[in-house]
């Protein structure tokens, strides 16, 4: 998964190719399915790559594609299909100027039929086509808060006016209905993680309750709300705050568990 600085260093790097039939070669190694589901393809720059190939490998005359992801934060991962197109996104990135910052402000497709003759976005011109790019178009897909911009290139002008309503769109479509399927499956699985550590360390704070219900001779709820009081004190997890008081089956805290209870 790329960011921008990532971007960067690419642009910067190796700058050769691994061909391919109608686009410029991908990065990443062989592709799966937009929609299947595996560890491995709920992560962000594996759906990214997997668009821009296939995007690229679908629209006539394309010589390659970069996507990119936003959820509002300052992490933006990003996949491109060919190390020239790092440096295209990332000094749009920098400068904040370009087809990508236009279409994510615009939420709609933002092209440019020929490069050459392109008066908008100097730094993204000037690179573009030194890079032998003469046209380009940014198409946004936004869904729950997320948004995903695809960017599809051609050495030909006018080569890209009918793509935003091709299959690239189609694929676009699919990619942000998985990323955000994908961010609610992390979510799910982290809370999931979270419920899981919360049940392994519920028999010791039972015990613990037990021995503070003992010393002090009240209810379970006041002796949890003890635990809690010592553990937001001391700035420690309450786990470990009952595998004490467990430990030291309550004995030399019976002055500090009183003090706390009242």
């Amino acid at each position: 998964m790329l960011d921008a600085g990532r971007l960067e260093q690419l642009g910067q790097n190796d700058r050769r190719g691994e061909g391919g039939q109608g686009s410029r070669g991908g990065q990443g190694g062989q592709l799966g399915h937009l929609g299947a589901r595996s560890p491995e393809s709920t992560l962000p720059g594996r759906r990214l790559a997997e668009l821009a190939e296939q995007a690229a490998r679908c629209t006539t005359d394309c010589c390659g594609a970069s996507c990119m992801v936003s959820e509002g934060g300052p992490e933006r991962p990003a996949a491109v299909t060919h190390p020239d197109l790092a440096a295209l996104v990332s000094v749009q990135l920098r400068s904040g100027d370009g087809p990508i910052p236009a279409a994510l402000e615009r939420g709609e497709p933002v092209d440019s039929a020929d490069l050459l003759r392109e008066e908008r976005w100097p730094a993204y011109r000037a690179m573009a086509l030194d890079s032998g790019v003469r046209s380009s178009v940014t198409i946004p897909f936004r869904r729950s808060g997320l948004t995903v911009t695809l960017s599809l290139y051609s050495f030909r002008p006018g080569a890209l006016e009918d793509a935003p309503h091709g299959p690239a769109r189609a694929l676009g479509d699919l990619a942000v209905t998985c990323l955000v399927r994908d961010r609610s499956y992390r979510a799910a699985l982290t809370e999931l993680d979270q419920l899981g550590a919360a049940l392994r360390t519920r028999p010791v704070v039972d015990q613990a309750c037990g021995i503070v219900m003992h010393v002090l001779g009240c209810d379970a709820d006041a002796a949890f709300g003890v635990l809690r009081r010592v553990s937001q004190a001391t700035q420690r997890k309450l786990s470990d705050v009952a595998s004490a008081v467990v430990d030291k089956r309550g004995r030399g805290l019976e002055r500090e568990l009183v003090s706390l209870s009242n």
